[in-house]
This record gives structure tokens, C-alpha cells and sequence, in this order.
């Protein structure tokens, strides 16, 4: 046997439920803390595991990397393409480097196949530009960050 309660009409329209919702709603807003950053004068703190923009590490003026082409094999979205040269004294460097940052997913695996530690990515977090960017040996060469 089906037994049908009577609803009343605060129930039937909704108005209970409403009232929750609207509690709810105002307590989030009038008492809860705020968490808004102010981006331009705030800037967020990242934690140290962070993968921001790449830079290719040198001492004395002289880049680390040496051509040995494991980054770009690792890299799992290709965006990272070497040519190599050699120098007077048989040493192999790149020629060209180019990082292009639209394909990177920054998994960090350049960083961790290279075996001169040359390749690294910063905790520069602010990368957005106007077109498409292929940052190449000279200005990857730049230090940047401080990882």
C-alpha cells in the first residue's frame, strides 16, 4: 500500500531548500577569509619542486651542454630541438638550441637526462606572450631564476 504524505507548501515550492542555500551563501561570503591574490602586487609563493622557464646553465660564459642529444629523446612532447657542432678542441656544443614552450608540458625529464646538469627550469612562472615564442640558445643562455 502506497502512503502519500502531505507536503506543505514551504516544502512544495522549494522555499526551505532556498533558504539553506542563501544561509550558506552568506556565510561563505561575509565571514569566510578572503583568498584573493592581487596578482600584480602580490605574487604567489610556488613551492621549490616548481618547473617554471627553461635556462640553459654555462660557467664563465660557457654553456654546460654538450650536444649530447638526451634531452630532446626524453622529452616526451618534442619541443626541444639540438644541433650540434664541434669546437677547434674536438669538443662537441649546440649550435643551435631551441625550446619551444607552447608543446613543453614541463615534466622535468630534460632536466633530469642531462648529464652536465645544463638544462634547468626555473621558477619563472610568468611566461605569457602576445605570439608564438621558440626561445633559442642565446636567450635560454640568460641565468634566470634562482634553482
Amino acid at each position: 500500500m502506497l502512503v502519500k504524505h502531505k507536503k506543505s507548501i514551504w516544502y512544495e515550492f522549494y522555499v526551505i531548500d532556498i533558504a539553506k542555500g542563501l544561509f550558506i551563501t552568506m556565510r561563505n561570503m561575509l565571514f569566510a577569509p578572503n583568498v584573493t591574490i592581487e596578482y600584480p602586487e602580490v605574487r604567489r609563493n610556488y613551492s621549490d619542486r616548481f618547473r617554471g622557464m627553461h635556462y640553459i646553465k654555462s660557467v664563465n660564459g660557457v654553456e654546460n651542454c654538450t650536444a649530447c642529444m638526451l634531452c630532446p629523446t626524453v622529452c616526451p612532447a618534442e619541443c626541444i630541438h639540438i644541433e650540434a657542432g664541434e669546437r677547434p678542441d674536438k669538443e662537441k656544443y649546440p649550435v643551435k638550441f631551441e625550446v619551444d614552450l607552447l608543446r613543453c608540458c614541463f615534466c622535468g625529464m630534460c632536466e633530469e637526462a642531462c648529464p652536465k646538469d645544463a638544462i634547468k627550469l626555473s621558477n619563472i612562472y610568468e611566461m605569457s606572450v602576445s605570439q608564438r615564442t621558440v626561445y633559442d640558445k642565446s636567450y635560454l643562455a640568460e641565468q634566470r631564476g634562482n634553482k
